[in-house]
């Protein structure tokens, strides 16, 4: 079993990607999704985050909520440094055990790492090939926007945040342009998909 990283800045259609992935038999480990459901449920971490942050990110009954601890996070490098420090080593364990059930259940021949920080974080480390899903900042820009749950500032503080796409372009083993149709976009991940699996 093969495991890869695939990466790509706000906007880049990361996730598309790995959907696209899993429609050829992928597992696919979401490092947000699971980050996220740790948020909600991990009191160790939970603990950690409020011992960091304090009242800043939790409401009236002591919980963290979770707008108000990516709005502190996202603020400054500092800070999101902080935010990572915390939160990446228990994605690391998560993905870790993952990764092993899945070489125990013999069921997949590929295991896809869907992570925005994979360089940032060293989770490309955990991988066999990286992935970067390349798309212009314009176009990251009005897909990101699409979604409707940041504002026009709250994306370019983020963007701002992450490594240089052309620093990723560098660092991935594949790139996969996501500039144009649906159909295009297929055809990139029939192409790394087979540069993967010869």
């Amino acid at each position: 079993m093969l495991v890869v990283g695939v990466t790509g800045g706000i906007g880049s259609g990361k996730s598309t990607v790995s959907e696209m992935f899993a429609e050829k038999g992928a597992y696919i480990f979401d490092a947000d999704t699971v980050a996220k459901e740790m948020i909600d449920t991990n009191e160790e971490l939970q603990q950690e985050l409020i011992d960091e942050f304090m009242d800043d990110i939790i409401d009236e009954n002591s919980n963290i909520v979770k707008s108000k601890l990516a709005r502190i996070g996202f603020s400054n490098q500092a800070n999101q440094e902080m935010l990572n420090a915390i939160i990446h080593p228990y994605v690391f364990q998560a993905n870790d055990a993952q990764v092993e059930a899945a070489r125990e259940r013999g069921d997949t021949d590929l295991y896809i790492l869907d992570a925005p920080l994979l360089f940032e974080s060293g989770l490309d480390l955990h991988t066999d090939y990286t992935v970067l899903v390349y798309t212009r900042m314009k176009l990251r820009l009005e897909r990101a926007k699409k979604r409707g749950n940041l504002s026009h500032d709250e994306i370019t503080r983020r963007m701002d945040l992450q490594m240089p796409e052309e620093e990723k372009v560098e660092l991935a083993d594949f790139v996969i342009d996501n500039n144009g149709t649906e159909e295009e976009l297929r055809a990139e991940v029939d192409r790394v998909y087979a540069g993967i699996m010869k």
